[in-house]
């Protein structure tokens, strides 16, 4: 028995010790470790089996010709239609622990289809094959991360969002690097045409992850109530997402963030293409300026995403959160149409991806906490997916158009700085809405604990 005692406090001081360190890095409790980790764990492997396909579908797409690659991304919004319908679809039937896994091995299925395909395809045909395998990846990459991110809004409360959401996006940026590494790596030993079932097995991997999540994080009449009611299908109409988006302004705000952000990425990428094809003669040395742009990227957002994130949400509200990487645009297209430079440009572009990737995306699914439960999975699907390429598109056909104008580098910047200050004053409105709705929510909570007979709390205790 003394025996069982001391290994029992030894278990119990290093739980409190790994617990300990795990708190310099994020503002866990202890009843959230176990969430915490599942999300890190479920988003990195979401992230690796997308990078794992995504230089398979770059090169797929260059295969294809460059020509018809404004036609793909057309192809891709028409997908993006069908495949938000299809989705609405399943979380109007069944509960968020189905729907979820069910999507993820309709793109496993997918996967296994167009490994066929490309085996069994002669090979003057397989150029068709990558078409639609382009079109195919430019939405599951999407998708995927959007119902992750429904998930995350749908699990955590707007507090626990801040607090926990930078950490969570850590393991989407360590997956991210692993599944490259792994196509490096493998592609010349075992081929590309492998490579699609590893990405299938990851995928079935973030599903599993859904199942083991907790429903609820505390023995009070709230959260018994919430796990009661979380499980239940959703209901709602196919097209429910599309109707509250447009009905909603909290929501059309959401949109026109995306829009903006997606826009102003484009016209940055076109710059990027051009500034440094004059720099760089070598196609070579292009490459290796690009390699060393995304490892300065990576390495600032996993820094930024596990030290500073939640301490940024915490401090200065989601608003301010937001607003910094517009903030930021502001005054790097302003001084990028001053001084059109390589080394500008590359300053300009680190600070932006990272601060994208580290600050912005974690405080934007923070705004997803306090909208309904269909919205958290049929309308923010439709702002992920279909508003953030709509933004691609107008960015893609926005940069040739002012080219025609005859505005060069610093003409295109001095038009992406206005529409920055305008995604800038969105944020801030945004920020100020989530609060007043979170308080709104946390009200209607309390008041509808307070309302819960405490028979009906002993039913649903017994019933776990």
């Amino acid at each position: 028995m003394k025996r069982e005692s001391l290994d029992s406090k030894q278990g119990h001081s290093e739980q409190s010790a790994s617990l300990k360190l795990l708190r310099k890095m994020v503002d866990v409790k202890a009843v959230e470790v176990r969430a915490l980790a599942l999300g890190f764990v479920y988003y990195f492997f979401v992230l690796s089996s997308y990078y794992i396909i995504r230089p398979i579908r770059d090169d797929m797409g260059a295969a294809g010709g460059v020509e018809n690659l404004p036609w793909m991304f057309t192809g891709t919004l028409l997908a993006m239609l069908v495949a938000n319908a299809l989705f609405a679809a399943l979380v109007a039937k069944f509960s968020r622990r189905r729907f979820i896994p069910i999507a993820y091995r309709f793109f496993i299925s997918n996967l296994v289809i167009f490994f066929l395909l490309l085996l069994l395809v002669p090979k003057e045909q397989n150029v068709w094959v990558g078409r639609v395998f382009f079109v195919w990846t430019s939405v599951f990459n999407l998708f995927v991360i959007s119902v992750f991110w429904a998930f995350m809004a749908d699990v955590f409360s707007t507090d626990q969002g801040k607090r926990l959401f930078g950490f969570i996006s850590v393991g989407g940026t360590l997956g991210g690097i692993v599944g490259a590494a792994i196509t490096a790596a493998l592609v010349q030993k075992i081929g590309a045409l492998n490579l699609l079932l590893v990405s299938a097995v990851l995928l079935e991997l973030s599903a599993q992850c859904v199942r083991l999540f907790p429903t609820a994080f505390e023995g009070s009449r709230a959260s018994i109530r919430e796990k009661a009611s979380a499980e239940r299908p959703i209901g709602g109409g196919i097209w429910s997402g599309i109707v509250h988006d447009l009905r909603s302004p909290y929501l059309l705000g959401i949109c026109a963030y995306m829009l903006l952000y997606a826009t102003t990425s484009t016209l940055l990428y076109f710059q990027q293409v051009s500034i440094a094809a004059s720099a760089f003669a070598d196609r070579g040395a292009r490459t290796a300026f690009f390699a060393h742009v995304d490892l300065l990227v990576n390495v600032l957002t996993i820094l930024v995403q596990a030290f500073l994130t939640g301490r940024l949400l915490k401090w200065l509200g989601v608003g301010i959160t937001l607003a910094l990487l517009p903030a930021m645009s502001v005054i790097g297209f302003t001084a990028m149409g001053m001084m059109p430079t390589l080394t500008l440009l590359v300053i300009f572009l680190t600070l932006r991806r990272a601060g994208n990737f580290a600050v912005a995306r974690p405080a934007r699914e923070v705004l997803f906490t306090v909208v309904s439960r269909e919205d958290k999975y049929k309308a923010k699907s439709f702002i992920d997916t279909f508003i953030y390429r709509a933004g691609d598109q107008i960015g893609a056909w926005s940069s040739p158009a002012l080219g025609w104008m005859g505005l060069g580098l610093t003409g295109v910047s001095f038009v992406a700085a206005p529409l920055a200050a305008i995604w800038f004053f969105i944020s801030l409105w945004l920020g100020r809405k989530q609060v007043a709705m979170a308080h709104e929510h946390h009200n209607q909570a309390e008041t509808a604990a307070a309302a819960t007979p405490l028979n009906a709390i002993g039913l649903a205790e017994s019933a776990d």
